[in-house]
């Protein structure tokens, strides 16, 4: 496909598909007919030139398609003639935003499970193809086909359509939606095995679709804070590794680090903290927000970070906020304060090795030994080419 036509379609793929599902079919239907459109686009663009107006076009092929289809299914005869009192539900001339959102809620229906709904996200509204989302979440093509048709399935006996939600509903359609974008975020910054950390694809697809998440809903405080986690995450992105291995905060370049970025989503943690209720993205942002205004690792403000830490704990148990803590009491108490917090944790999840890792670093201040073991048992236990990089090096130095 041409690097031009994928580029509109990932743009445009959330506005087609809602201007289709508007005509009362299932995502499944309108998915195979936008996929149609999109072929014939690849086809044709590079040859006659893309159109004035892309994403009329591909509405208009999609829907053809779309009408077509469904002509041909003698089960499903009318279903192009929905009633008009169900078509005026919502309007034909809604903004970028609302198309956005309206697809990302509908992907995240409370049928779902998170990894359906991830995938699902990924091909309706970023527009990514199988092989692409299979690729950023580190599985086998197959197996994301399987979740993106399970997914649809599951909306289709749902009868889940396009449109808006009922109020009672939105809260925990939103939480869902945020948490989606969170994972997505998070696996493309930290990929769980393979030779890169990062996937940037995934990355800015999921900013992008928390922009306009945020755009849609401006003061809604934990919308913000995970906003400004992204940013917060990406700003520092380019510095976290170096020729394949794994470089930690202590010895990052901060003066490579997005300081004009950073200064936006510290202004989006300001701005969402007084509004309340105070939620988990915002105690994250705020964290991260800390880490990244401070001038050197030296300078951090630990005291902050363990307090902050501690609030995030207070919300609900959470392994990662566990490790968080453990390793801020160790810059505030000491290196056995911290080794001492970790085993709890280290019990709970014995084949964590960002716990063993932390162990294996909290030793090795503390000249003990076993720190050598403890960074290889944590490199065999990771998929991550770079972070095995990393703990072979620091357990090669150690002996």
């Amino acid at each position: 496909m041409e690097g031009s036509v994928e580029g509109v379609w990932r743009r445009e793929a959330p506005h087609v598909l809602a201007a289709l599902q508007r005509r009362g079919a299932t995502l499944e239907d309108c998915e195979d007919a936008a996929q149609e459109a999109l072929t014939a686009a690849a086809i044709q663009w590079p040859a006659d030139g893309p159109p004035a107006n892309p994403r009329g076009w591909l509405i208009r092929v999609a829907s053809r398609r779309l009408i077509d289809a469904q002509r041909s299914a003698a089960a499903r005869p009318q279903r192009e003639l929905r009633a008009e009192e169900e078509r005026a539900t919502w309007s034909q001339h809604v903004s970028d935003h609302d198309d956005s959102l309206q697809m990302l809620v509908l992907c995240c229906h409370p049928t779902l499970s998170t990894t359906s709904a991830v995938a699902l996200t990924l091909r309706a509204v970023a527009g990514l193809t199988t092989g692409q989302i299979a690729a950023g979440l580190l599985v086998p093509e197959t197996t994301a086909a399987q979740r993106i048709s399970r997914a649809k399935s599951s909306l289709r006996t749902a009868k889940a359509r396009f449109g808006p939600v009922p109020a009672a509903e939105l809260p925990a359609r939103l939480h869902a939606v945020r948490t989606v974008l969170h994972l997505i975020f998070t696996t493309g910054s930290s990929l769980p095995a393979g030779p890169r950390v990062l996937d940037t694809a995934l990355t800015q697809d999921a900013i992008r679709l928390t922009e306009r998440l945020h755009r849609a809903l401006p003061r809604d405080p934990e919308t913000t804070g995970l906003l400004a986690l992204m940013l917060l995450g990406d700003a520092r992105a380019t510095t976290r590794v170096i020729e394949h291995r794994l470089v930690p905060l202590a010895e990052q370049d901060r003066t490579r680090w997005d300081h004009a970025q950073i200064e936006r989503a510290v202004g989006l943690v300001e701005e969402a903290l007084p509004r309340g209720p105070v939620g988990p993205f915002q105690l994250q942002a705020a964290i991260a927000a800390v880490h990244a205004t401070a001038p050197d690792f030296a300078d951090t403000d630990w005291p902050q970070i363990l307090e902050l830490y501690r609030m995030l704990l207070a919300l609900g148990p959470n392994p990662a906020a566990e490790l968080g803590a453990a390793i801020a009491l160790s810059e505030v108490d000491g290196a056995e304060a911290g080794l001492a917090a970790l085993e709890p944790l280290a019990d709970a999840r014995p084949r964590d090795h960002r716990v063993i890792a932390a162990q294996a670093h909290l030793l090795e201040r503390l000249r003990r030994p076993g720190a050598a073991d403890a960074f290889r048992r944590a490199a065999a236990l990771t998929d991550s080419i770079p972070e095995q990089n990393y703990l072979n090096a620091k357990a090669a130095g150690l002996s």
